[in-house]
């Protein structure tokens, strides 16, 4: 018996691109940190916040790779000639990663309280049609 995948199904011409974004989005594999929340803040934008206590601007990078946006994280540790009797704020780094939608740009990232906030917009699709001729052979 042979696995029928999404790109190879008779109607869906041309949606091996799809097939190939669905497996990466699988692969990403987030293991929960930092927490994260997506919201719609208008018909055609969204908003990603990362609860990213602890980190300075300069300790974060925020890259758009292949359609794919990638934020990373570093903190530096300057734990250099102080003793903890307990730590359990841990200098981490992080990368979490969003698969973008074609038409979906980043509009800005701001840092406020300890949250990024990352504005994405998409892009109002036109309308086109086509009139196709038929000639003959």
């Amino acid at each position: 018996m042979t696995k029928l995948t999404l790109g190879s199904h008779p109607f869906l011409l041309g949606f091996d691109q799809l097939e190939r974004l669905v497996e990466r989005t699988a692969k990403s594999g987030n293991e929960g940190y930092p927490p994260f929340n997506i919201e719609q803040t208008s018909e055609h934008s969204f908003r990603i916040t990362l609860a990213v206590a602890g980190f300075a601007e300069s300790d974060l990078s925020i890259t758009v790779e292949d359609r794919q946006l990638v934020v990373r994280g570093r903190q530096t540790d300057d734990s250099d000639g102080r003793v903890f009797l307990h730590r359990g704020i841990a200098a981490r780094q992080f990368q979490r990663s969003f698969v973008l939608a074609d038409g979906v740009e980043v509009g800005g990232a701001t840092m406020e309280n300890g949250l990024l906030h990352v504005d994405l917009k998409r892009a109002k699709p036109e309308t086109i049609v086509q009139t196709i001729e038929i000639t003959k052979a």
